[in-house]
């Protein structure tokens, strides 16, 4: 089911009506954002949005938990580490 959203990178609103709940946390925050990139459409790079949502919306609320978030998703994620990684490189 498709929300009303009016941005490409938010098309269900999560990280828009995230910036309007008074008293959020971060782990709110989290599961939110979480919901957001399971959401994401094949083709969408999910870097690319979270920099794109983080420089429309964090400079207006820059102590807001979720602007942690998405400046952290516009970084990248660091490679995969540990066992999962040492069980693939392993002959």
């Amino acid at each position: 089911m498709r929300g009303t959203g009016k941005h490409p990178c938010d098309p269900r609103d999560l990280i828009h009506e995230a910036y309007r709940i008074e008293g959020i946390g971060p782990e709110e925050c989290r599961a939110i954002f979480f919901d957001w990139a399971m959401g994401l459409e094949l083709g969408i790079d999910p870097v690319g949005a979270a920099k794109q949502l983080h420089d429309e919306l964090a400079a207006a609320r820059p102590d807001h938990p979720m602007s942690a978030l998405l400046a952290e998703a516009a970084a990248g994620m660091a490679p995969a580490r540990g066992r999962a990684r040492r069980r693939q490189t392993r002959s």
